[in-house]
Protein backbone atom coordinates (compact mmCIF):
# COMPACT_ATOMS: atom_id res chain seq x y z
CA UNK A 1 0.00 0.00 0.00
CA UNK A 2 2.84 2.53 0.97
CA UNK A 3 4.52 1.86 -2.68
CA UNK A 4 1.15 2.81 -4.26
CA UNK A 5 0.82 5.78 -2.55
CA UNK A 6 4.07 6.86 -3.56
CA UNK A 7 3.65 6.00 -7.24
CA UNK A 8 0.44 7.89 -6.92
CA UNK A 9 2.39 10.97 -5.11
CA UNK A 10 5.25 10.66 -7.91
CA UNK A 11 3.02 10.91 -10.66
CA UNK A 12 0.56 13.81 -9.81
CA UNK A 13 3.39 15.96 -7.69
CA UNK A 14 1.41 19.06 -6.74
CA UNK A 15 -1.09 17.01 -5.25
CA UNK A 16 -0.58 17.39 -1.37
CA UNK A 17 1.80 20.60 -2.29
CA UNK A 18 0.35 23.59 0.28
CA UNK A 19 2.09 26.07 -2.42
CA UNK A 20 0.38 24.90 -5.03
CA UNK A 21 -1.73 27.53 -7.06
CA UNK A 22 -4.46 26.95 -9.68
CA UNK A 23 -2.45 27.87 -12.57
CA UNK A 24 -0.07 24.82 -11.71
CA UNK A 25 -2.42 22.43 -11.71
CA UNK A 26 -3.78 23.86 -15.07
CA UNK A 27 -0.58 23.62 -16.46
CA UNK A 28 -0.20 20.03 -15.43
CA UNK A 29 -3.12 19.48 -17.00
CA UNK A 30 -1.70 21.12 -20.30
CA UNK A 31 1.57 19.15 -20.09
CA UNK A 32 -0.54 16.00 -19.94
CA UNK A 33 -3.20 17.07 -22.68
CA UNK A 34 0.08 17.67 -24.91
CA UNK A 35 2.09 14.10 -24.60
CA UNK A 36 -1.44 12.32 -25.19
CA UNK A 37 -1.66 13.97 -28.55
CA UNK A 38 1.40 13.70 -29.55
CA UNK A 39 1.59 9.77 -28.37
CA UNK A 40 -1.81 8.76 -29.33
CA UNK A 41 -2.73 11.16 -32.06
CA UNK A 42 0.55 11.08 -33.83
CA UNK A 43 0.36 7.57 -34.02
CA UNK A 44 -3.38 7.85 -35.73
CA UNK A 45 -2.49 10.21 -37.55
CA UNK A 46 0.29 8.76 -39.08
CA UNK A 47 -1.36 5.35 -39.47
CA UNK A 48 -4.51 7.16 -41.37
CA UNK A 49 -2.13 9.50 -43.63
CA UNK A 50 0.12 5.98 -44.43
CA UNK A 51 -3.45 3.89 -45.04
CA UNK A 52 -4.24 6.58 -47.02
CA UNK A 53 -1.11 6.97 -49.49
CA UNK A 54 -0.89 3.54 -49.90
CA UNK A 55 -4.16 3.44 -51.20
CA UNK A 56 -3.63 6.18 -53.59
CA UNK A 57 -0.52 4.49 -54.95
CA UNK A 58 -2.33 1.38 -55.39
CA UNK A 59 -4.92 2.89 -57.34
CA UNK A 60 -2.37 4.57 -59.16
CA UNK A 61 -0.56 1.00 -60.00
CA UNK A 62 -4.04 -0.49 -61.04
CA UNK A 63 -5.17 2.17 -63.10
CA UNK A 64 -1.91 2.69 -65.09
CA UNK A 65 0.03 0.44 -67.66
CA UNK A 66 2.52 0.76 -69.94
CA UNK A 67 2.23 0.94 -74.05
CA UNK A 68 4.58 0.79 -76.25
CA UNK A 69 5.07 4.15 -78.59
CA UNK A 70 6.76 5.39 -81.43
CA UNK A 71 9.44 8.68 -81.19
CA UNK A 72 7.97 11.09 -83.46
CA UNK A 73 11.63 13.44 -83.15
CA UNK A 74 15.36 13.11 -82.89
CA UNK A 75 16.47 13.67 -79.26
CA UNK A 76 19.47 15.12 -78.37
CA UNK A 77 22.62 13.04 -77.79
CA UNK A 78 23.10 12.31 -74.02
CA UNK A 79 25.13 14.91 -71.67
CA UNK A 80 27.99 13.89 -70.40
CA UNK A 81 26.99 13.42 -66.38
CA UNK A 82 23.94 11.91 -66.95
CA UNK A 83 20.71 11.67 -64.67
CA UNK A 84 17.79 13.48 -64.71
CA UNK A 85 19.13 16.02 -67.60
CA UNK A 86 19.36 12.18 -69.69
CA UNK A 87 15.49 12.75 -70.21
CA UNK A 88 14.15 15.12 -72.69
CA UNK A 89 10.37 15.98 -73.73
CA UNK A 90 9.14 15.06 -76.87
CA UNK A 91 6.62 13.98 -79.47
CA UNK A 92 5.59 10.24 -79.22
CA UNK A 93 2.71 8.43 -80.75
CA UNK A 94 0.64 5.47 -79.08
CA UNK A 95 -1.88 3.55 -79.71
CA UNK A 96 -5.21 2.89 -76.83
CA UNK A 97 -6.91 0.19 -76.08
CA UNK A 98 -9.46 1.01 -78.28
CA UNK A 99 -7.08 1.00 -81.02
CA UNK A 100 -7.11 4.84 -81.47
CA UNK A 101 -3.36 6.37 -82.19
CA UNK A 102 -2.83 9.53 -80.29
CA UNK A 103 -0.23 11.93 -80.08
CA UNK A 104 1.21 13.80 -77.35
CA UNK A 105 4.65 15.18 -75.05
CA UNK A 106 6.42 12.39 -72.92
CA UNK A 107 9.64 12.63 -71.17
CA UNK A 108 12.24 9.90 -73.10
CA UNK A 109 15.72 9.28 -72.61
CA UNK A 110 18.34 11.45 -75.05
CA UNK A 111 19.97 9.82 -77.61
CA UNK A 112 17.25 8.25 -79.63
CA UNK A 113 16.52 8.63 -83.12
CA UNK A 114 12.81 9.61 -84.39
CA UNK A 115 10.62 6.25 -85.08
CA UNK A 116 12.22 4.22 -82.36
CA UNK A 117 10.05 2.35 -79.88
CA UNK A 118 9.97 3.73 -76.32
CA UNK A 119 7.60 2.65 -73.54
CA UNK A 120 5.18 5.00 -72.34
CA UNK A 121 2.72 4.98 -69.18
CA UNK A 122 -0.80 5.62 -69.97
CA UNK A 123 -4.37 5.93 -67.47
CA UNK A 124 -7.49 4.21 -68.41
CA UNK A 125 -8.56 7.18 -70.36
CA UNK A 126 -5.12 6.62 -72.70
CA UNK A 127 -4.36 9.93 -71.60
CA UNK A 128 0.03 10.03 -70.94
CA UNK A 129 1.10 9.93 -67.30
CA UNK A 130 3.92 9.58 -65.37
CA UNK A 131 4.94 5.87 -64.40
CA UNK A 132 3.09 4.72 -60.86
CA UNK A 133 5.95 3.97 -58.08
CA UNK A 134 6.56 0.76 -57.49
CA UNK A 135 4.89 -1.54 -54.32
CA UNK A 136 8.67 -0.56 -52.27
CA UNK A 137 8.65 2.87 -54.06
CA UNK A 138 4.98 3.65 -52.70
CA UNK A 139 5.18 1.78 -48.92
CA UNK A 140 8.36 4.29 -48.57
CA UNK A 141 6.64 7.14 -49.69
CA UNK A 142 3.55 6.10 -47.35
CA UNK A 143 5.71 6.01 -44.88
CA UNK A 144 7.66 8.85 -44.72
CA UNK A 145 4.25 10.50 -45.62
CA UNK A 146 3.07 8.86 -42.21
CA UNK A 147 5.97 10.66 -40.06
CA UNK A 148 5.93 13.50 -41.23
CA UNK A 149 1.90 13.47 -40.54
CA UNK A 150 2.68 12.36 -37.07
CA UNK A 151 5.50 14.95 -36.76
CA UNK A 152 3.71 17.51 -37.87
CA UNK A 153 0.78 17.00 -35.18
CA UNK A 154 3.17 16.65 -32.48
CA UNK A 155 5.21 19.97 -33.79
CA UNK A 156 1.13 21.75 -33.36
CA UNK A 157 0.49 20.09 -30.18
CA UNK A 158 4.03 21.01 -28.69
CA UNK A 159 3.41 24.56 -30.23
CA UNK A 160 0.30 24.89 -28.42
CA UNK A 161 0.80 23.97 -25.47
CA UNK A 162 3.95 26.06 -25.43
CA UNK A 163 1.28 29.12 -25.90
CA UNK A 164 -0.57 28.19 -23.27
CA UNK A 165 2.32 27.31 -21.07
CA UNK A 166 3.73 31.14 -22.17
CA UNK A 167 0.22 32.75 -21.35
CA UNK A 168 -0.02 31.02 -17.63
CA UNK A 169 3.81 32.22 -17.25
CA UNK A 170 2.31 35.60 -18.10
CA UNK A 171 -0.32 35.71 -15.88
CA UNK A 172 1.82 34.33 -12.65
CA UNK A 173 4.57 37.14 -13.10
CA UNK A 174 1.31 39.49 -13.68
CA UNK A 175 -0.16 37.80 -10.41
CA UNK A 176 3.25 38.28 -8.73
CA UNK A 177 3.56 41.88 -9.83
CA UNK A 178 0.23 42.75 -8.40
CA UNK A 179 1.00 40.91 -4.88
CA UNK A 180 4.67 42.91 -4.93
CA UNK A 181 3.12 46.28 -5.12
CA UNK A 182 0.93 45.47 -2.60
CA UNK A 183 2.81 43.71 0.26
CA UNK A 184 6.65 45.56 -1.39
CA UNK A 185 6.24 49.11 -0.03
CA UNK A 186 5.63 47.26 3.95
CA UNK A 187 8.69 45.53 3.55
CA UNK A 188 11.52 48.49 3.17
CA UNK A 189 12.29 51.17 5.39
CA UNK A 190 11.53 54.48 4.18
CA UNK A 191 14.49 56.91 3.69
CA UNK A 192 13.48 60.51 3.93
Amino acid sequence: MGRSRHLKKRLWRWRSNPLRRHDDIVEAWIVLVMWAVVAVGGTIAGLVTSHAADEVFAAQRTERHAVRGVLLADTPSPASGGGARDLVKTRVRWTTADGTRRTGSALVRTGKNAGSGIVVWVNTAGDLTVEPPSATEATLESDVLGLTAALALAGLAFGTGAVARYRLDRRRIDSWDTEWSVVGPSWGRKTS
